[in-house]
């Protein structure tokens, strides 16, 4: 059954299986998605390998990627009256807490509150009442549809797309800047029997972002024993989780994968190689480091410009797979897969 159903609470912990296969549903707070795509489907989420020969590409052909300006109401007034510049382990604090109260908001009840404020603010006749309101509300139409309807920000059938076919057998999986965790859990899922480790320097995403990761969402993965198709919850998983700054982590050269999602983009030119380095540092010979960043394109930026007091704590560019491809391959990787889904692009690449 495709299309919208709304689950509404239940006592059950895991509340989907292999019965719903194919079918989505929305909760207050997030979009589950258990359709798997058909090669008919496969580009309308994905499309892969645009590039034959990365040592052809140059900077002036791709471009550089666009730099996002426009900071949060938070950062700017912290500035002010610290007389600096925000620090990124401070920025990274606030927009990890400012993210999370959207994600764990339920959606339709506060569509319902804000919309009732507006006709108040109207009803004041105050103009400030009447901006703030339809920011507010502009807000939450814009977070329901790229969340909600059109699940961009998790987006499991993009990833899972991205993911697949890693010629890896029960990996240890180590995710740089992991936040909540999600892609890290989605790849467990897909390779049963992962070691799944997850680092993040801001205790706030162990804690909150990670600990109320929704323990009924389901992920669709691997059945080691038939090889078809099961669903996965978070506490079937083997996770580990450190809070640790990624330069002072004293792990060697083993992990089979190393993650980062939302990482690369947060670093101007001068420290790129180096965050390319964090991922060549952890793997094995013959691992699999995989990145995806946000899309450079209109409705990335509407979405940036708008959602700004949640999103725009730090430093942020937006880019196209192929800046994001030759920044790695500059840096020593070999990209072995490249695309870019509904809201981000991706990599897969291995040193050289």
């Amino acid at each position: 059954m495709l299309g919208e159903a709304v689950v509404k609470d239940s006592r059950i912990p895991k509340p989907y299986s292999e019965e719903h296969m194919d079918e989505t549903f929305s909760h207050p707070q997030y979009r589950v998605d258990l359709r798997r795509y058909s090669e008919k489907e496969y580009n309308k989420f994905v499309r892969l390998n645009t590039v034959s020969d990365w040592s052809h590409l140059s900077w002036k052909d791709v471009g550089k990627p666009f730099e996002v300006t426009n900071y949060s109401k938070e950062r700017t007034e912290w500035e002010r009256e610290n007389d600096q510049m925000m620090d990124p382990h401070t920025s990274w604090t606030y927009f990890n807490k400012s993210f999370h109260e959207w994600f764990i908001k339920d959606v339709p009840q506060e569509k319902n509150q804000s919309k009732k404020q507006f006709m108040r603010s109207l009803a004041s006749l105050n103009p400030g009442q009447v901006k703030q309101a339809i920011g507010h509300l502009v807000q939450l139409q814009l977070w329901n549809y790229v969340h909600r309807i059109q699940d961009g920000i998790w987006d499991p059938r993009g990833k899972r797309a991205l993911f697949e076919g890693l010629h890896v057998d029960r990996p240890r999986i180590l995710f740089l800047g992991a936040a909540e965790g999600y892609e890290a859990m989605q790849l467990g899922a897909m390779y049963p029997g992962a070691e799944i480790v997850m680092v993040d320097y801001d205790e706030f995403c162990k804690t909150t972002r990670f600990g109320e990761f929704p323990e009924r969402y389901p992920f669709l993965g691997e059945n080691p024993k038939t090889g078809q198709w099961k669903v996965i919850y978070k506490d079937d998983l083997n996770i580990e989780y450190v809070v640790e700054d990624i330069r002072k982590l004293d792990f060697g050269r083993e992990f089979d994968i190393v993650l980062s999602v939302g990482l690369l983009e947060h670093f101007p030119d001068e420290y790129k190689p180096e965050v390319a380095d964090w991922h060549r540092r952890f793997l094995k010979e013959g691992g699999f480091a995989i990145l995806t960043t946000p899309r450079n394109q209109l409705r990335s930026r509407l979405y940036y410009h708008v959602m700004a007091d949640v999103m725009n704590h730090t430093y942020r560019e937006l880019m196209t797979v192929e800046q994001m491809g030759l920044y790695m391959y500059e840096a020593g990787f070999d990209i072995l897969r490249h695309g870019y889904i509904k809201v981000h692009n991706g990599l897969i690449c291995q040193p050289r």
